[in-house]
Formats: structure tokens, sequence, C-alpha cells
């Protein structure tokens, strides 16, 4: 039987790496043609496709994300291995990719990686990237995030070609939020006509939740703003003088300084908090411990 080419294999890791053969030929100092032949060559080796074609770019076959996985650890292992031999330098630490959908609470995100913040034992490192819900699972299936953090449930039209595994990490009641001397004496909905609000836009899990309540009971808010920014969400209701729906956990300073109060919690209504993985041979064991921890109630 033939030994791997371990050449063919190193071509193939930093194509699958970068996610661009023009950009990985120029580097390599190669054609483009001799760098597809190279890998042609490990594709005839193992007898499978590792990449194919979806409108100009390469994507990685269900084979190809396997050899990607154990060729990640070749030749991580081997750059460890020169910089240990080289300039004695001790190469054991982990290393995680976290990416967060870039409109979501940066309270949460701050919450779940508290545990990397004072953790005991090897070093660890993290990454974190704001990205769009697309670009997050693009990045995702190109290896580029470990996991990625979301508020918004996974639609089998997303990427319906990838097996994405969704695990519900946390859930935060949603709650009417303002300023302390607006709070109505009475319950919703009587005491908040006169009040404007700063809701999150028409189609954020959040404000379908609040206009489903409001259709129960009749109520119609007078809305001065919209953000899908959890971050300018936070801002506009602290600043604003208006009212907002929104979880407790996106303005917890401005609660605990007493500069917001919540007027109320919307019965059985949640912010639900997701990661989202792809199945991986070799998991940074820094990720299955954070992945590991029991629900997260934040009520």
């Amino acid at each position: 039987m033939s030994r791997l080419n371990y050449h063919h294999l190193y071509y193939f890791w930093r194509v699958a790496a970068e996610g661009n053969l023009t950009r990985v030929a120029e580097s390599l100092h190669l054609s483009q043609s001799a760098l597809s032949a190279q890998i042609r060559k490990l594709e005839d080796r193992m007898d499978k496709p590792l990449f194919e074609r979806r409108n100009r770019r390469l994507v990685l076959t269900e084979a190809g994300r396997q050899v990607f996985n154990y060729a990640e650890v070749i030749f991580t292992k081997g750059e460890e291995l020169e910089s240990l031999i080289n300039r004695g330098i001790e190469p054991e630490h982990q290393h995680i990719r976290i990416g967060t959908l870039s409109t979501m609470s940066r309270n949460f995100i701050e919450g779940f990686i508290a545990p990397l913040l004072h953790r005991d034992g090897p070093k660890v490192q993290f990454s974190l990237y704001a990205r769009s819900m697309g670009d997050l699972l693009d990045g995702l299936a190109r290896h580029e995030f470990d996991l990625v953090l979301t508020n918004t449930q996974l639609q089998p039209s997303d990427s319906p070609q990838a097996a994405w595994q969704s695990q519900l990490l946390a859930r935060q009641p949603l709650s009417i939020i303002g300023p302390p001397d607006s709070k109505p004496p009475l319950p919703f909905p009587q005491g908040y006509d006169g009040l404007r609000w700063v809701l999150p836009g028409e189609h954020h899990e959040v404000r379908r939740a609040f206009d489903g309540y409001c259709s129960l009971h009749q109520y119609r808010p007078d809305i001065l703003a919209e953000a899908d920014d959890m971050a300018m969400l936070r801002l506009l209701a602290r600043d604003s003088g208006a009212v907002s729906v929104l979880p407790e956990v996106v303005v917890k300073d401005e609660l605990e300084l007493g500069r917001l109060t919540r007027f109320k919690r919307l019965p059985n209504v949640y912010e639900n908090f997701y990661a989202i993985t792809l199945p991986r041979e070799f998991m940074p064991a820094v990720a299955s411990e954070l992945l590991a921890h029991p629900l997260l109630d934040l009520s």
C-alpha cells in the first residue's frame, strides 16, 4: 500500500483553510493549475472528491471535512513541534474561535465566555468574530469557527446541505423595561397609553413575540424607534426615555444602577440562545467544556 503524500495533504489543507485557490497558489509560488493538480492527486489517493464548486467557490465535501480535521491536527502539531525545537516555546495551549451573531446581546456573550477568563489548567486563547447569520454558517462550514452563538433559531433553509447541530444554551424571559419614573401603576395595558416605545425590528423574534402579546390585549404601541442590534437597542432604552421590550440580560448594568427598571415580565415568552456546531472529529476540549454546561436560566 502506497504511503500518503504529505505535500498533497499540505496543499489541500492550505486551500481548505483559506477557501481561495488563487491566494494559496500565490503564497506558495505555484500556478493555480499546478496546485489543482496536486489536490487532484490527493483526491485520487483518497478515491473521493474533497471539494465541490458552488457559485465559483470551493466547498468541502463530507470526506473533505474529515480529511481537513486530520490535516489540521497534523500540521498544527508540526508547527508546534517546530516552535518547541527551534525556540523552546511551550506550545501546550488551546485556541477556540467563536462566531457570534452581530445583533445579539454582548452581555450574554460575555457571560458565556466567562469560564475562559479565570480558568485553571492549560492556557486558553479565544477569538470572537461578529458576523451575519449567513456569514457565520459559511464560516462554520469552512472551519473558520469552532462554534457559533446566536439568538436566532436555525432554519432548514439556512443551509440544508450541512449537518448543523443546534444546542439550546439559555433562555431569557422578555420584559417591559423603562425609566423608573414612567412605570404605570396599573397592569398592562392600562396606564400604557401615552408611552412611546423603542423595539426590535418587525422581523425580529423578540418583536414578533411582543406583537402577539399586544394583539392578545388589543394594545397598539406608539413606536419611536426600531433597532435589531441589541447594543443599539440598549442605548435607546437607556437614553431615549421611551419604553422597550427586551431580555433583561441586555440592560443588566442599567437595571443594577437603577437607570432602568422592569415594568413587567411577559408570561411564557422567552428569547433563546443557541450554540451551532458541525460534527467534528477533533473539537477543542475547551469548546466541549463550554457546551457541556447545563442550561443557563437567565431569569
